[in-house]
């Protein structure tokens, strides 16, 4: 009896929690801030000094979830919403910053060089590069078949990924055009709009709200470094909670309606007099203006950047991200991205640090035979330190392994199975309070 009740309390707990979007999202972002803090307590103990590591977490976090989430909305403006399948959104990202940045670098830069023109400038340049790129991606390709698609956004990505790092397209621009990319070297970008709030008093107000006096001297809990990126991070979360909400007026405009005819039947939507053909290109530089945004507001915001950073398993994160929320839901997009980052990209190698601290695992063998040889005894430390010491190629191996499981366990991700409204008002009917609706 007690396990029916606790499992009613169980059910009744997510049934409230699923009733909103927004509580799905906090209910998923603190799961995950509770075990990353979980998680460095274990490694270094509880004390004050483990407060600035764990909000240090939690901003990498979060940080990470909302680049994931934008792109991850952009994807699903094309893929679940039009069916259109784009491999190609890390060289679209690559088009918004390097635009951004030819534009609004100073001409001092020490890597590369741009025209020093303001943000407000070379930010929806870069948007409008990426969208632009889109177009005579999509023009081409949309002749043919669906897959078509995708090679070709795979092979432009990778072509303005090595454009980027030409060293004689750099030189050339520089002579003729006074801006270069920097080639290999990468390109040196703006400030981040939010950090000159804190050479004001407002920000150093801000900064000592995390300073306490502890026996008669000041005690930095969270450093100013920490507060400062995080205040970036809010502007991050502002921007996708705004590309939510237009992937919520498209979803519910008739303009989004006949996207998603196109992706159940394209035939059944030319039949009814609808050019889907033009819908798919619109929506396809729509996605692509916002990657371009989402590239500039991640890899834009952290002083440099260059052609490595825009490499295509960047396109395989945004999927994973994508798949593991559901495609064609857009809170989805955004809960797959959180536990994306959270629980497959950072938690593993948080684990690592748990382990080696508590264990103090020594002398990792140096091949795979070498670490399973000792299974042979039993003996598992070989295998366990040789894990550790690999995490970051074996990540590769459960990302791939969670993806293989997810598609034919439950393909429609965590919340696929969630049907959204083709109208802009909810048309469900309803029952009075405390009657059956059949």
């Amino acid at each position: 009896m007690s396990d029916d009740r606790s499992g009613g309390l169980k059910g009744q707990l997510w049934e409230t929690i699923e009733k909103s979007d927004l509580r799905i999202v906090v209910f998923t972002l603190g799961f995950v801030y509770i075990l990353f803090a979980v998680l460095i307590v274990l490694e270094q103990g509880a004390s004050l000094d483990t407060v600035n590591p764990i909000v240090g977490a939690w901003r990498q976090i979060t940080f990470l979830a909302a680049a994931y989430g934008i792109l991850a909305l952009a994807l699903n403006l094309q893929w679940g919403y039009a069916g259109m399948f784009n491999i190609g959104i890390a060289g679209f990202m690559a088009v918004g910053v390097y635009t951004m940045a030819l534009l609004s670098t100073s001409p001092d830069a020490v890597s590369g060089m741009g025209l020093g023109l303001p943000l407000w400038v070379g930010i929806p340049a870069g948007m409008l590069a990426a969208a632009l790129v889109g177009l005579l991606a999509a023009i081409p390709a949309l002749r043919l078949r669906a897959d078509y698609l995708a090679i070709v956004t795979l092979g432009l990505s990778e072509i303005i990924r090595l454009t980027a790092g030409s060293r004689d397209i750099s030189q050339w621009t520089e002579e003729h055009l006074n801006f270069a990319t920097g080639g290999g070297s990468g390109i040196s970008l703006p400030d981040r709009p939010t950090d000159p709030i804190f050479e004001t008093a407002t920000g150093e107000a801000l900064i000592d709200l995390f300073v306490i006096e502890v026996a008669g001297e000041e005690f930095e809990l969270v450093s100013s470094s920490i507060v400062q990126r995080f205040t970036w991070v809010v502007v991050m979360l502002i921007v996708m909670l705004g590309v939510y909400w237009l992937l919520l007026r498209i979803g519910y405009s008739p303009f989004g309606r006949v996207l998603q005819a196109i992706r159940e039947d394209e035939l059944v939507a030319q039949s009814l007099g609808k050019d889907t053909r033009w819908f798919k290109i619109k929506i396809f530089m729509v996605g692509c203006a916002l990657m371009g945004l989402g590239g500039i507001l991640w890899q834009g915001s952290q002083g440099f950047t260059s052609p490595n950073d825009f490499e295509p398993v960047l396109t395989f994160y945004v999927f994973i991200a994508l798949i593991i929320g559901g495609s064609g839901s857009n809170t989805g997009s955004v809960v797959g991205a959180i536990l994306f980052v959270g629980l497959l990209f950072e938690a593993p190698r948080r684990v690592g640090s748990v382990i080696d601290a508590r264990v103090g695992l020594d002398g990792a063998p140096g091949t795979f035979r070498g670490a399973v040889e000792g299974l042979t005894s039993l003996e598992i430390m070989p295998l366990l330190a040789y894990t550790l010491d690999n995490l970051a190629p074996l990540q590769f191996v459960l990302l791939g392994v969670v993806l293989v499981v997810l598609v034919q366990r439950r393909p429609q991700g965590v919340l696929g199975h969630r049907t959204e409204t083709a109208a802009a008002a909810d048309l469900t009917k309803r029952s009075p309070r405390g009657e059956n609706n059949e």
